[in-house]
Parts: structure tokens; sequence; C-alpha cells
């Protein structure tokens, strides 16, 4: 079986493109919906693939029609079953983009039903009744319930969809899942006969995410976070791994999460680093733009080949306490961070960490990367990965989502490369 998805942002579909490279499965990732054939080469002698969208937190309407175009894209290479994949910590609003995403691939792809699995042990995120939780904390509950974007002040996993959907939403509990991939499509069928055309699928071990995948095998549509993608069956190829290149080393991050300020605190006191100043940006963008590329380049003359870190959020006091301002300043975050990437490209910046969703994918784009390799995993849902630009120019680059990897990742990350 050869596996297809479309990820609602870019370090989503890296995540998940890092739990199929787990199973033994070589992996490609597609950045954004629409491709030429020069983008499709080659695919394939790939046993899965993934498109990166960025659709997360745009207009609901703009999220469904990049869907299907990814969708369809994907159906016509004749992938069957599709994968639409989420954030593990449902991270949406009461509008979407996560239902009304699903109700329209449920109408493409013909599909009477599909399971809604969020569930990745590996990362601390299980559901059980029904409740999502983060480690052992219901996810309103968790840091997730301040989320700088989208505040997540529920975890029943149904209640926050329903509102989203316009179908109505079933449960197959614990217990059931327990008994085996025929009970729960038992389990499945039976809510579906109820008119429950979206099915939420308690999961708390990667066992469970074993029974689900192989009972929803011959379903046309699956939706979930990235776990239920360590569920798969083992390939029989050997993944490629990415090699370093010797090209300088930058590390980017955009994201306010309490995870990635753990890591950029770990990180100060071992690299030069300096906080790209939102308020800066805001008054003078390019005047700072100028000051953090001019200093990074002082720091690699210094050191050459040592890591360097630009950030946005070190600390909680980082944050300004307005969140329309945050919200505000986001964006202004991301396309700085993207045009700091761009800009030391020529200086041979070309192996890059990038934090935040948001963030990788305005980087990824600003450098002109459609597609990506992946290869050897850090920490899970964090991998190396390679890809080339439009000039040809290859970058490795790890796409980490806000909430994940290990503390020491931004000092680790390179001791992986090849």
């Amino acid at each position: 079986m050869r596996h297809a998805a479309i990820a609602d942002d870019f370090t989503g579909a890296t995540d998940l493109a890092g739990n199929w490279r787990a199973r033994g499965l070589r992996t490609s990732v597609l950045l954004g919906a629409e491709h030429d054939p020069a983008d499709l080469a080659g695919l394939e002698d790939d046993d899965a693939v993934v498109v990166a969208l960025k659709t997360r937190s745009i207009a609901a309407d703009d999220a469904v029609e990049q869907g299907l175009t990814a969708a369809r894209l994907l159906r016509g290479l004749g992938y069957e079953q599709l994968y639409d994949k989420y954030c593990s910590t449902f991270d949406s609003t009461p509008a979407g983009n996560i239902g009304p995403v699903a109700d329209a691939l449920l109408e493409l792809t013909g599909a009477s039903r599909a399971v809604v699995v969020p569930s990745f042990p590996d990362n601390h995120r299980t559901v059980y009744q029904g409740h999502l939780f983060v480690g052992s904390q219901p996810l309103d509950e968790s840091p997730l319930k301040d989320h700088p974007l989208n505040p997540m002040r529920d975890s029943d996993v149904a209640r926050i969809l329903s509102p989203q959907t316009v179908h109505q939403v079933g449960l197959v509990p614990h217990d059931v899942v327990r008994q085996g991939p025929a009970a729960v499509r038992e389990a499945l069928d039976r809510a579906e006969g109820d008119g429950r055309r979206l099915v939420v699928v308690d999961a708390v071990s990667n066992e469970d995410l074993a029974v689900i995948a192989e009972a929803t095998r011959q379903d046309p549509l699956v939706t979930g976070g990235s776990g239920l993608a360590l569920g798969a069956p083992t390939g029989v190829g050997q993944p490629e791994e990415v090699t370093d290149t010797g090209s300088e080393k930058l590390i980017l991050s955009g994201s306010a999460s309490a995870a990635t300020q753990e890591q950029v605190q770990r990180a100060q006191a071992y690299l030069a680093h300096r906080r790209l100043d939102a308020a800066a940006l805001a008054g003078d963008r390019d005047a700072e733009l100028d000051r953090v590329v001019t200093w990074v380049r002082e720091e690699w003359r210094r050191a050459p080949g040592s890591p360097v870190l630009v950030y946005s959020v070190g600390h909680t006091d980082d944050l300004d306490p307005d969140p329309a301002v945050r919200s505000a300043t986001a964006p202004l975050v991301e396309a700085a961070l993207a045009d700091v990437a761009a800009l030391l490209s020529g200086d041979g910046a070309l192996q890059l960490v990038v934090a935040g969703g948001e963030t990788s994918g305005a980087v990824l784009e600003r450098l002109g990367v459609r597609r990506l390799r992946v290869g050897q995993p850090l920490s899970p849902g964090v991998s190396w990965l390679s890809g080339t630009d439009a000039t040809g120019t290859d970058h490795n680059v790890v796409l980490k989502s806000g909430n994940f990897g290990t503390p020491d990742l931004f000092l680790t990350a390179w001791e992986a490369l090849r």
C-alpha cells in the first residue's frame, strides 16, 4: 500500500512524513497544493508522500479550496486512501479549519465516514473517552489553553469538532479499541448507521494506533494527527539519510510555545544568540533585519561552522501581554525570519533548524524549496530533511513544531547529520 496525505502546516507535514519514514517507508514532502511535473518526478519510487499546506489558521473557505486542490493532485497520482493530517492538539477555532476540510474531503473521496484520531502517544498526546490529553493534563488545562493563536479551552474532541462540521460526530471508546480491528470496524459501522460520519477513536498507545490503522485500511479517508502513521505496515526499502554539507548552521525560532522557549534557553548557554525584536520590526523593518543579518555574519567570521541562533521569544517576558498585538506581530516575525534565511543563504547558510509551523512554511517558501526528502529522525515528530531550491542549491533543514523536540534539540540536532 502506498500512502498519501495532506497536512495543514509544514511542520505537521514533516511530522507525519517522519513517522512514515520511521516505519521504513521512503517518503517525500511536497510544499504547496500545486506542482508542475518536475516536482513530481520520481514519486512513483516512494512509499509515501505528504502535501504540506499552510491552512491551519486561514479562512475556512481558503483552507477547503487548498485542501481539495491537494487531494485532487494525490488522487490523480493514483493514491486510493487519503490521510487528512492536523495538529495532535486539535489546534483550531470554533469555525474550523479541521471540520470544514474534513467535510469537503468526505465528499471528494466518496467516503461514507472517517475516523478522527489526534493521538500521538510518543509525544504525550492521547485520547481517552473522547477527551484529549497533553501528558497527564486535559487539553484545556495544559499550556495549550493559552495558545497565542488558537487557545484550546475544551478537551472533548467531539465537542470541539461539532460546531465546525455539518455532520454528527461519534465516538469509539478505548474498551472497544482494545478488542481489536474487527471490533473497531463494527463500532464504526454502527456509528455510520446512526448518521455519524466523523468518528473520534480513543488511542492511548501505539498498539491502539496499529489497531485503528488496520481497522481503517480500506477506508478512502482517515483524519488525525501524525500518530496514526505509526500503525502503517513496515516498508522494505532503505530510506535515505541526510549528510552534513559543511555549510553554515543557522537556527531560526519563531515559536512562542513553552517547549521552544526551553529549547532557546538551553541553547543560549552555549550558542551565539540574538533576539529578533518584533517592536523594532514594526517600526523600521529594514533596519532591524540589517542589524540581525550583520550580527550573524560577524558571528560566523568569529567562529566558522558554529550554529547561530536567531529567535523571537525566549521567555514569557518577551511576549506582549495584549493578544491582539501578538496576533498582529506574528506574521511580521515569520516573514522577517524567512528574509533572514534568504539573505544569509548566499553566505552559505544551507543547514537550518526552524522552529514554528508558520515560520517553517514562510522560510521554505522564501527559499523556493518545493519538495523535501525525509531523513533520519531526531525525536518524535522531528527529522532532518533535504531539498533543492529553484537555483539548484541543496538545503538541509529541520522543521520543528513549536511544542515538539527535546529540550536540547538546538544543540544536538547537528550531531545526527551523517
